[in-house]
């Protein structure tokens, strides 16, 4: 029988407070429906004394977002929590976060007071919340480096005064993973009533460990997790949601499961970096561009012939499509037909053989090799002969105008034609194909690149669109931009069966 562990997401409050990050109350809501589609638990909404603007997204968040608890963070002060309370008036479901500092460090240089003084606010802290909402989480802040007697005592305090979560916070990201662990377990064992309360981890990753810690304190007894999408939060961040997910997805002898549902996981990654103006760093686990990326030529050989010889995920299982093959100069034979009949290349075993020789050349020269690159190696007389050809190409566009494209292509033998309008030429362009084609494909990828510089320059366009599941590429280069995008687009589209 497998437990649940309860996923508590900070993205909009803790993950928030990187600076540039901040985002208006719709961008708000748009992460907060994307986080209820993902399956978290919890949503940490704002801190609303901080401002009106973070009161105004928790009330909005508490309106739209109906199956998760939404939670509003408090310090140990009467205002905070009754402004909290407030926030939270419409809320289905709803949770006072409140808390105060517990390690000698907040005890003595931030709140300049002392240890009994601190229990004692603590719990009228949770009394006091308790007298708006019925569940209340409290956090002993840099519980990471707060004495575990200390620690026990007040946590038995706050759960006698009514607190229904208990957060022991590595606040700085000190502590290792045995010793955080260890912590959880000293609580579960010498705190009285500890089972009347959930404990919840909350790390941060100033020493990279904010997974490995709050992994450690799950296997430790620990039922919910603090995390944000992308690991995104204060100084190097939070706990990843993404990653604490898959590892007890995969690692089933632990027998604890989320509510998550995985395959929506890149989408939302993608999401929140767009909005926040956050990359995610290529080789960040899960997420990150090169999470499925292979280059290495026995490493591709292997994924090639079983993915899981070099793949514990199946990358479909949190929402990518399918694994990437990146043509280096330590790629093999394999991945070079692999991605050559990709993009409709079939090649006798001499051919390749006189191919690959020519493209290790570039490869020493280039970091790594493009399709585009592929299309010039291999030459247009070995390529499949395609039933798609763009006759003709007409597009309006301006300040003044909406643009419009209208598209002749000569589809077999039948020439058709159709006009439509679009957010650019390109994207009324791509929409009058998509018309006369009648196929259902999403854009992957559409990325266009100088070959030399000016304004009369040729502009190379590389296209990857979705159908049924399958990735499909197109290639095309023109001074003409658009003309170039299209021909790509079109390229792309003739290799689908």
């Amino acid at each position: 029988m497998e437990e649940k562990v309860y996923i508590f997401d900070t993205t909009l409050r803790d993950g928030e407070q990187v600076p540039g990050c901040q985002l208006n109350t719709i961008e708000k809501i748009e992460v907060a429906r994307a986080l209820e589609s993902l399956g978290v638990d919890i949503i940490e909404a704002g801190f609303p004394i901080s401002s009106p603007g973070d009161f105004k997204s928790v009330t909005e968040l508490s309106k739209a977002v109906r199956k998760p608890v939404i939670c509003a963070l408090t310090r140990a002060v009467d205002k905070d929590i009754e402004v909290a309370a407030e926030s939270l008036q419409y809320a289905v479901r709803k949770r006072i976060h409140t808390g105060i500092g517990t390690s000698f460090y907040h005890i003595n240089y931030k709140l300049n007071s002392n240890q009994d003084e601190i229990l004692e606010r603590a719990v009228w802290a949770v009394k006091y919340a308790r007298s708006f909402v019925e569940d209340v989480e409290f956090y002993a802040e840099d519980a990471g480096r707060t004495d575990n007697e200390y620690l026990a005592r007040v946590i038995e305090a706050v759960i006698k005064a009514g607190a229904t979560v208990v957060n022991i916070p590595d606040t700085t990201g000190y502590c290792l993973p045995e010793v955080y662990g260890e912590k959880i377990r000293y609580l579960r064992e010498n705190v009285k009533g500890i089972e009347r309360a959930v404990i919840s981890t909350h790390c941060h990753n100033d020493l990279g460990m904010a997974t490995a810690n709050s992994i450690s304190g799950i296997i430790n007894g620990a039922r919910q997790v603090e995390v944000t999408i992308n690991g995104i939060g204060e100084r190097a961040g939070n706990t990843s949601l993404e990653e604490v997910v898959m590892i007890l997805r995969n690692h089933s002898g632990l027998k604890l499961s989320t509510s998550i549902d995985t395959k929506r996981i890149y989408h939302t990654s993608r999401l929140v970096s767009s909005l926040m103006n956050m990359p995610v760093q290529p080789n960040k686990a899960i997420v990150g561009r090169n999470a499925f990326a292979h280059s290495s030529g026995i490493h591709q050989d292997g994924v090639l012939k079983n993915r899981e010889n070099y793949e514990i995920i199946d990358p479909r299982d949190v929402g990518v499509n399918q694994s990437s093959i990146v043509l280096t100069a330590r790629s093999g034979r394999a991945a070079l037909k692999h991605r050559l009949e990709l993009l409709g290349y079939k090649l006798a075993k001499n051919e390749l053989d006189r191919i690959y020789k020519k493209f290790l050349l570039l490869a020493d020269k280039k970091k790594d090799v493009r399709d585009e690159d592929l299309e010039i190696l291999v030459g247009s007389a070995s390529k499949e002969e395609r039933n798609l050809k763009l006759e003709s190409l007409q597009v309006i566009c301006g300040s003044s105008s909406i643009p419009t494209a209208t598209v002749k292509i000569k589809y077999n033998d039948e020439v058709l034609t159709y006009s439509a309008t679009g957010n650019g030429p390109i994207d009324a362009s791509f929409s009058a194909v998509k018309q006369i084609m009648k196929r259902k494909v999403r854009l992957e990828e559409f990325l266009i690149q100088a070959i030399t510089q000016g304004s009369d320059d040729i502009g190379k366009v590389h296209v990857q669109v979705e159908n049924r599941g399958k990735l499909y590429y197109g290639f095309s280069a023109n001074t003409d931009i658009i003309t170039a995008s299209v021909e790509a687009f079109l390229d792309a589209l003739s290799k689908i069966a």
